[in-house]
């Protein structure tokens, strides 16, 4: 409780600030943790800025009179509890979203696959092994591959082709 603020706080229009903060402190609180959850730790700081918000309307004239102080409390912590979850849902938006759980069946799979792969590469000529390997594995380019490999662009493409045909025939054996 803000005990400065509620001492600072003088009679206005009529009412003793001190005196209904102590009353409706609790049907704030209650309000907003059954609005936000009582596990939220926001809960009481929200409470905290509607009380001070309270006050600060009610010093600069704010509350008329025109209804009662229990529901000009009222209005203010309804809209106090929307603009909190307003403000927290626009931030969930923003957040990704976690991956699913990897298949089981589809890791077994895929590691077979690899293992399939890796043991067909090992079975080409050297130089349809350095191309792959260069090409998909290292991620060079074309152009870079053939400065590495000494021969020419076009050729590592005719080279690349020819070993992906390769691949493909002793993974099919």
């Amino acid at each position: 409780m803000h005990e400065g603020k509620e001492a600072v706080a003088k009679k206005d229009k009529g009412l003793d600030l001190e005196e209904v903060i102590t009353k409706y402190r609790s049907v704030i609180s209650f309000r907003v943790k059954r609005s936000l959850g009582t596990y939220n730790p926001d809960w009481e700081d929200v409470v905290n800025e509607i009380i001070t918000n309270v006050i600060e309307k009610v010093k600069k004239g704010g509350f008329r009179g025109e209804s009662s102080i229990g529901t000009f409390i009222y209005t203010i912590t309804s809209r106090r509890i929307v603009d909190y979850i307003r403000q927290k849902t626009k931030v969930m938006k923003y957040v990704q979203e976690p991956s699913p759980f990897p298949d089981p069946k589809e890791q077994v799979e895929k590691k077979e696959r690899d293992e399939l792969i890796a043991k067909s590469i090992k079975k080409l000529k050297p130089k349809y092994k350095d191309i792959l390997y260069l090409y998909y594995f290292k991620g060079l380019s074309r152009e870079e591959v053939a400065r590495k490999l000494d021969i020419s662009p076009r050729r590592v493409s005719e080279r690349v082709n020819y070993s992906l045909k390769l691949l493909k025939k002793i993974i099919k054996q």
